[in-house]
């Protein structure tokens, strides 16, 4: 301490000696030597010089408790009230010396470190020759008192000059101080607008977090060589935080923001808007972590342009996340994990942005992890009014579905679910059909004969849906709904009024359609144990459809192919009926071939007891009133096979049905009205309605 004193007093004097007016030449001490004063003066001129000593001394101490008292004493100098007396201590080195005398000997109080700050960021700035003077000394100061150093920088220097980007360098490049401050950093830039910290001084003034990123860009801009390690560790953290600050400074801005970044641009040069800064922030960010070609891709989207409009910021969030899963799946991952716990917060601003990046990272996740979580964030948003966080949600939930282990927890989302089915909105059914065809395809959970009665009242109205799409994954849905639930009384009434939308289906113009119609109606005869319908699904004979649908009912025991009455084509059924042996009128008598009794004859197989028409139509007569309600609206198809298919269909329905029962009204009405129709058309449903009136006259009505 004495020795830094002493060297310190030997400065001031050859700085004197040089700025001294009257300073004799180099040659002046030899012309004293040569004339000797009296010796009687000697004790004298001793004393003369000792006075001037003392003098330098005093005026050296009093320099020293003038820098000292400016640094207690803040209220009252140059920095509080802009005072310009002193400057001549910045212009020195001597300066420079007494704050590394100060920090070095912790000669003063944790009162006076944000004093201390600004003094140092005063010197730099008068001093633009010797700007890493310091260095050594800032770094000391800022191992001490971290916040007080970072949060006073911020504060005097929120434009960031020179000085401030020389002393944010200072404090990156050392490997003691980095992290403490970029730490201090990122958290006031989770503050929007601003945040308040109190620093050892007293000083409770709000810091903005506009000043932190203008910070973090001038380091990014000072470091575009190397990315320092505590940004690389903390990016994902720091892209959110960018992010939302692009969001909230487009969708509002008070009037603080709005003159704190006046103020700042006065400065400086900087972007009249806030986000646009931040925008330009971000790209500086991931030009340290990822290739150019990342941000060119981005760019080429108009990315960069959506993410700046409040209404296509969330679009712009979801192009940004594709992209760097292109390019990282292992950066996505970090983001997702730090995005996690800000969803589940439920932070209502920036909600939307965040789910939208969530989505489309989130098979860069492990659903065993991550998956409950997420799952809750989905259900949260599946109640909500906005259609774009519901259609956000169904996209996440599509991702989950895919995993066999999230299975069992999504079905707690089935009344959801089942609500989202009568959505107007196209898309948001066709996710929600997605999602139960992969949840049941997994096979790995039954549905309850409740769920499924409300899913199939959901799912007949779609299965002549005019998007054809819709109609697809329904028929599919049913398919896995008939393999996936278990046999029940209450659901085979809706199983059976599901077969005449399949069978039109069937024919539809559509391939992948009528592939599904053809799927679904398997599925529908399995469940119903029908094996003559199961039998020409397999066959691929949708032809007999109508007879075996009409006029024949499930049988326990399998019967011969040509044998089966299911089976047999309306042109041989009358010869068939005709062709009985003699002596078999009557009801009792022998039937086909049987010999009289006693004569060994081999009994042949009699006519069944029962009529043609089909054991359940005799339980339930409006079955076929509903099937033919059903095929109605077919005749107005705008394909032309598919109304030739509804005449047929009426017309072998017709044929079978009672007088009295008001749908063979509806046949006979609908099929004179075709006149407008294309020739073929008109002429078939003609001769139909003549087929139903001839047959009903003749007296084989009843088994015809």
């Amino acid at each position: 301490m004495a020795g830094r004193r002493f060297s310190l007093l030997r400065l001031f004097r050859r700085k004197k000696e040089e700025e001294s007016p009257g300073a004799a030449p180099a040659q002046q001490p030899e012309e004293v030597q040569q004339v000797q004063p009296p010796q009687e003066d000697a004790g004298q001129e001793r004393t003369e010089e000792q006075l001037r000593a003392r003098g330098r001394f005093r005026r050296a101490a009093q320099l020293v408790c003038r820098f000292i008292r400016g640094i207690w004493h803040e209220e009252a100098t140059f920095m509080a009230t802009g005072d310009t007396a002193n400057s001549d201590l910045f212009n020195a080195q001597t300066s420079a010396a007494l704050l590394d005398l100060l920090v070095e000997n912790g000669v003063y109080k944790a009162k006076q470190v944000p004093a201390i700050v600004r003094c140092i960021h005063q010197w730099l700035t008068s001093n633009v020759s010797a700007e890493h003077r310091l260095d050594k000394t800032l770094v000391l100061l800022t191992e001490a008192h971290p916040t007080d150093v970072a949060v006073t920088l911020l504060r005097s220097a929120p434009a960031c000059d020179r000085a401030a980007r020389t002393m944010w360098k200072t404090l990156i490049s050392s490997r003691r101080t980095k992290e403490p401050v970029l730490q201090i950093l990122f958290h006031v830039l989770e503050y929007w607008p601003a945040h308040r910290r109190r620093t050892s001084d007293g000083d409770e003034r709000d810091v903005f977090a506009l000043a932190a990123t203008v910070a973090l860009w001038e380091i990014l801009q000072l470091s575009h060589s190397w990315c320092p390690g505590g940004v690389k560790n903390n990016s994902p953290r720091l892209l959110l935080t960018l992010l939302f600050q692009v969001f909230i400074s487009t969708e509002e801005m008070s009037e603080e923001v709005e003159t704190f970044w006046r103020r700042c641009r006065e400065q400086r040069s900087l972007p009249p808007n806030p986000n646009r800064f931040a925008v330009q922030t971000v790209k500086a960010l991931l030009r340290q972590l990822l290739d150019e070609d990342v941000l060119m891709a981005i760019g080429r989207k108009c990315g960069w342009d959506m993410l700046l409009k409040a209404d296509t910021h969330h679009y712009a969030v979801g192009l940004l996340a594709r992209e760097l899963c292109r390019f990282s799946r292992s950066f996505c991952r970090s983001i997702a994990v730090s995005l996690l716990p800000r969803l589940s917060r439920g932070e209502p601003l920036w909600e939307l942005p965040a789910l939208a990046f969530l989505v489309e990272v989130l098979h860069c996740l492990n659903p065993r992890q991550c998956g409950p979580s997420v799952l809750q964030i989905i259900s949260r948003h599946l109640r909500r009014q906005c259609p774009e966080r519901r259609r956000l949600a169904l996209r996440g939930l599509l991702v989950l579905s895919k995993a066999p282990s999230m299975a069992k927890s999504i079905r707690s989302l089935n009344e959801s679910l089942l609500e989202l089915l009568q959505d107007a909105d196209t898309d948001t059914v066709q996710m929600t059909l997605s999602v139960f065809i992969n949840v049941l395809g997994l096979k790995v959970i039954e549905i309850s004969s409740p769920i499924a009665l409300k899913l199939l009242e959901v799912l007949r109205p779609l299965f002549d849906n005019e998007h054809s799409q819709l109609q697809q994954l329904s028929m599919l849905l049913f398919r896995e709904l008939m393999e996936a639930t278990e046999r029940s009384k209450s659901l085979k009434p809706h199983v059976y009024l599901s077969l005449v939308p399949f069978y039109f289906n069937w024919h539809n113009e559509n391939q992948r359609v009528a592939e599904a119609s053809r799927r679904a109606l398997f599925g529908a005869a399995k469940f119903l144990q029908w094996r003559a319908l199961e039998q020409l699904v397999t066959m691929e004979q949708p032809w007999r459809f109508p007879e075996c649908l009409v006029r024949t009912a499930p049988k326990p025991q399998p019967l011969a192919p040509l044998e089966h009455p299911a089976l047999c084509s309306p042109q041989t059924r009358p010869q068939r009926l005709l062709a009985r042996p003699q002596g078999s009128a009557g009801r009792g008598a022998p039937c086909w071939g049987q010999g009289a009794p006693g004569q060994g004859a081999e009994p042949e197989p009699s006519l069944p007891s029962v009529p043609w028409r089909s054991l359940q139509l005799e339980k339930d007569r409006s079955r076929v009133g509903q099937y033919v309600r059903q095929a109605l609206p077919f005749l107005e198809s705008p394909e032309e096979p598919l109304r030739k298919l509804a005449i047929k269909f009426l017309g072998i329905a017709a044929r079978s049905m009672k007088q009295e029962q008001p749908e063979l009204q509806l046949i006979c009405q609908a099929l004179q009205g075709i006149t407008d129709d294309s020739p073929a058309v008109s002429d078939l449903a003609l001769q139909t309605l003549h087929i139903i009136r001839a047959v009903r006259r003749t007296s084989f009505f009843p088994f015809w």
